[in-house]
């Protein structure tokens, strides 16, 4: 397959090379220029406003579409980041608990900001195979929602040339970009009054209205959209799959793909713990006398306000993140887990991947001989009774030692088991894998969609195998084509029959390796202890805010 890549990329580039080298696409509002990329023969268009600056009044208000410019626009260059943040480093909540124990918060102040972050965000990326004609071919379209807690990534360190490879040129891939932290997720009762809730969800659905509109222009199918995220991308794709009573129309995407689903709490926009948030930001940023705090917000110095998000994030308790969606009573209606209990669903068929080892990454291991069950179910969910914090305990009482439970607890509860409340939702219209290639830790998987990121310069995957490389990437990008990983455009990948999960007969398909470093692939049956968790975890949603 290596051989057939090089083969594709080599006439592509030709091909290129004999007609133009540049393409220009008028997208009414502006021209944009794109290049050839001389190592994938890809056109890229990089750096695409899909939507105005969301700066000064328009912070905190839904995305509005880009002005009018004149000229051709070069697309050349990697867009802005959105304003970044970083993970929660405190060892409690920083909430008073619901349950009896008494836990105090700390602060810290540790910065992870880039210097080329900016308010002025809102941009997309566009590849296209040299192949695709403008307006004539009508290629299936994956958009990439980065992830990262909702509070730091962004669209430009995972190529979409690679989806392209994986998907043997048979596709147009976009990359997005939107508010994170507390530019994009601040709420609040005065936010729902004076504002928007949930703007970088709103940012996100306009960039995928942006692709409806105008796909077609650079040869994709707008009926063929799939969207595909890893992380809080994975759970913003949850996000939109719920939007909207789960009717949003037109619809904006046909297939979901979700890697590693993130489901963290997800409070009504006025609950008393987005309110602390609220009332944290105004005091933090000298609004506190105002008469006015939203619109005083509004004039207060980005650089300012950025220090803030970092500080409130980084109070967070240790794998946590603060500013996230919450429930706006509009586009998110109800809790999300009410609603995949309810089958309330956009798009027609989803693929899922979870890693074998979640939670691992998000609990401070400094802590394994001092953390204790209850006390760590207590800061994971502040809402937690005695009573939901005892049956808590009793479901994970034979996971190991407390550390163990503790991994575990963050693994299933907030990316595990939402992933299969959404295979429930999608009443046996889903596929389910489990990426297990050791360690098997959160985010491991992303290196295998995108060999070429420069997220961590020089990182490959652990198991540099070429038929473990292809069989596993390849099973998404089927999906992508044909709302079907069985269904294969590359002849030569192994990966056995994919059945679909349902209810009465789990099963998924494991990627995996021998200690002869043999790849495996092989379906299994889910884990009746693991699926009895995760009922008790749907059971008690309505306290943890899921």
């Amino acid at each position: 397959m290596r051989a057939f890549h090089f083969l594709v990329v080599l006439s592509s580039t030709y091909f290129v090379s004999a007609i133009q080298a540049t393409r220009v696409v008028d997208l009414g509002y502006a021209k944009y220029q794109g290049s050839v990329n001389n190592q994938t023969g890809d056109f890229e268009f990089l750096g695409i406003r899909f939507a105005a600056a969301p700066t000064g009044s328009l912070r905190w208000r839904e995305p509005q579409p880009p002005r009018q410019t004149a000229g051709i626009q070069q697309a050349n260059t990697v867009p802005n980041n959105c304003w970044q943040a970083g993970t929660g480093q405190g060892p409690t909540a920083p909430f008073p608990l619901r349950s009896n124990s008494s836990l105090s918060a700390q602060l810290h102040n540790q910065k992870r900001a880039s210097p080329q972050s900016s308010e002025d965000c809102l941009f997309l990326n566009v590849f296209a195979p040299a192949s695709a004609v403008p307006q004539k071919s009508d290629l299936p379209v994956v958009v990439w929602i980065h992830g990262g807690g909702y509070v730091f990534g962004d669209a430009s360190g995972l190529p979409g040339s690679d989806l392209i490879r994986e998907a043997g040129n048979g596709v147009i891939a976009v990359t997005i970009q939107y508010r994170l932290g507390v530019f994009g997720f601040l709420a609040g009762q005065k936010v729902h009054q004076g504002g928007s809730l949930n703007t970088g969800l709103l940012d996100q659905q306009f960039a995928l209205k942006w692709v409806q509109k105008y796909i077609g222009k650079f040869g994709g199918d707008s009926t063929k959209v799939t969207i595909w995220g890893e992380s809080a991308g994975a759970g913003s794709v949850l996000q939109h799959v719920v939007a909207n009573n789960g009717n949003t129309n037109p619809p904006l995407f046909r297939g979901a793909i979700t890697s590693s689903t993130f489901l963290p709490s997800q409070y009504g926009f006025n609950d008393r713990i987005p309110e602390q948030l609220y009332s944290e930001v105004v005091n933090g940023t000298g609004c506190a006398s105002s008469t006015d705090s939203l619109n005083c917000l509004r004039q207060v110095d980005a650089q300012v306000l950025q220090q803030v998000n970092v500080n409130i994030e980084n109070s967070s308790f240790f794998g946590t993140f603060i500013f996230v969606p919450v429930v706006d009573g509009r586009f998110i209606t109800e809790r999300p887990t009410r609603l995949l209990r309810e089958g309330k669903v956009n798009g027609e068929a989803l693929l899922s991947v979870t890693n074998t080892f979640e939670g691992t990454v998000f609990v401070n291991l400094n802590t394994s001989s001092t953390v204790q069950t209850p006390l760590y179910l207590a800061n994971l969910f502040p809402n937690f009774g005695d009573a939901q914090l005892n049956k808590g305990v009793a479901q994970y009482a034979n996971q190991g030692l407390p550390i163990d439970q503790a991994i575990a607890i963050m693994g299933e509860s907030i990316f595990i088991c939402p992933t299969y409340f959404l295979l429930r939702a999608f009443k046996n219209k889903g596929f389910k894998g489990e990426f297990a290639i050791p360690p098997g830790h959160h985010s491991d998987d992303i290196v295998y969609y995108f060999p070429n990121q420069t997220v961590e310069p020089g990182l490959k995957p652990s198991f540099d195998n070429a038929q473990f490389l292809n069989n596993f990437s390849e099973s998404f990008m089927n999906f992508v084509l044909s709302l079907d990983p069985n269904v294969k455009w590359d002849p030569s990948n192994t990966v056995p029959q994919w059945n679909k999960w349902m209810p009465n007969a789990p099963t998924e398909m494991l990627f995996n390796k021998t200690d002869a470093d043999v790849p495996v692939f092989r379906s299994f049956t889910t884990s009746k202890d693991l699926l009895s968790r995760c009922d008790f975890w749907e059971s008690v949603s309505e306290f943890s805010a899921q």
